[in-house]
This record gives structure tokens, sequence and C-alpha cells, in this order.
């Protein structure tokens, strides 16, 4: 089923009751991406090694495969769970088992090394939250406790994403504490 551009823009209910939304890509992380290949190819096609454009070859499939990862980040909440996908790596979260759900900032929860997140399994550490999982592209967000470690994403409209997730885990427990944006400039509770 097609969603409207307006409704598309922030997330849409397909024809199986599916509530979906893609998460946007952040600019610069595209640039540097583009520009890594580009040099790396360059390089590749300009050295007189042998074993350079073999390796940069490798390279460049590596650092499309992370690029392909990061841009098929998308969310999708049925009437079972919340599902967080991307290219080789997703997670699902029950929503009988949901009981918090807060806006959050990956700046304003400090993870130790921000690079971490670049990795491949998206496992990070805040002094506020302890270990939570990122399945997100941008900064902005939503922090869902759950099963597990708390899971962070970044859907278009962060605020209809929290509606529709918490309607939904009220058809299951009937409460969930949801928590309120922050002021601009005021880190959130969690």
């Amino acid at each position: 089923m097609s969603a409207p551009a307006s409704r598309a823009a922030s997330g849409w209910i397909d024809s199986e009751g599916r509530w979906r939304s893609s998460a946007p890509p952040d600019i610069a992380v595209l640039v540097v991406y583009a520009l890594l290949l580009l040099v790396l190819l360059y390089f590749g096609r300009t050295s007189s090694s042998s074993i350079v454009p073999d390796s940069t070859l490798v390279l460049a499939a590596i650092i499309a495969i992370f690029w392909a990862r990061y841009v098929s980040t998308r969310y999708v909440l049925d009437s079972d769970a919340l599902h967080a996908r991307r290219l080789f790596g997703s997670r699902s979260v029950r929503l009988d088992t949901v009981h918090r759900i807060a806006p959050a900032n990956l700046r304003d929860l400090a993870p130790t090394g921000l690079w971490r997140g670049w990795g491949w399994h998206g496992r990070l550490w805040s002094p506020s939250i302890g270990t939570f999982e990122s399945v997100s592209t941008i900064s902005s967000g939503v922090l869902v406790y759950g099963e597990g470690v708390p899971l962070f994403v970044s859907p278009r409209d962060p605020e209809a994403f929290i509606r529709e997730l918490s309607r939904r885990v009220r058809s299951y427990r009937g409460d969930v504490e949801v928590r309120a944006p922050a002021a601009r400039g005021v880190a959130p509770v969690l």
C-alpha cells in the first residue's frame, strides 16, 4: 500500500495494520561514506603496486556494506512487537514488555566513545542509564525500555512514533510510562 507523501514523511500504517517508519539519514555521514569510497577508489587506480588495488577494493566493499546497512534502517510496529531493522542486524522488543518510552538524544546520553555507535552491533554505554543498544541513524530519537537492554531508535517523527508505540503498548499492559520531551537545552531525566 502506498502512503501519501505527507504521511510517509513521518510514518504510515500499511495494509496489514503495521506502523512503518524509515530512519532519516544524517547527510554528514553519507558525505563521509562517499568521500571515503572516492578516496579509496582514486588511490586504488593510481597506485603502481599490485596489492593496493585489491586491498582498496576490499576496503571499498566494506565501506559500501556499512553504507547500505546505515541507509537500510527501518522501524515497524506490529500487533506484537517493535522491530528495529537494518541490513545484517535487527532488534525486536515485545510490546507486552515495554514499560517506559522516553525521547532521548545520543549526545545527552553521553555514551563513551561515540564512534562505537558506528560499530557493527550498536551496543553503547551511558553513565545515566548504563548499557543500551542503538539501531539509529541520527542523534535524536526515542529510548524504549522493555525486555533486555533499552533500545534507542531514531524514527523520522519521534513524537508520532511515541504516540503510536504507547497506544499499542497500552493495548497490552494498560499502562506505560511516557516521558515528555525535555525543554530545549535541558538533558532529559531518563
